[in-house]
């Protein structure tokens, strides 16, 4: 290999994603039920709001790119549609997960 590939896959490598399986058991801990618990409303809900408050800083310094716009609206559509299904189905839940998170003001 080149000197220049090799510098390209040793800044790969030193990149940590921003979301581990490290990351993710935090998040379904605090959130959910336990570390394991990935299906519960709230645990998706809120991994979802971890995704877009990252996504919303990547746009802050690159606001042209619009497919990360996009897949940004569409998290901020399916963390609405789990919101509109657990105030469907349980409001202490709702109220809970919304208190918590602070997505209301």
């Amino acid at each position: 290999m080149t000197i220049f590939a090799d510098q390209i896959i040793n800044k790969i490598k030193s990149k940590r994603m921003y979301l581990d399986s490290e990351k993710k058991k935090e998040i379904f801990g605090n959130y959910g039920s336990g570390n394991t618990d990935t299906g519960s409303p709230e645990s998706q809900i809120a991994l979802f709001s971890f995704r877009i408050s990252h996504l919303t800083e990547h746009l802050k310094s690159n606001h042209k790119d619009n497919t990360t716009g996009r897949a940004m609206m569409k998290l901020i559509g399916k963390r609405r549609r789990l919101l509109d299904y657990l105030k469907r189905t349980d409001i202490t839940r709702y109220r809970a997960i919304v208190e918590k998170l602070g997505l209301r003001k």
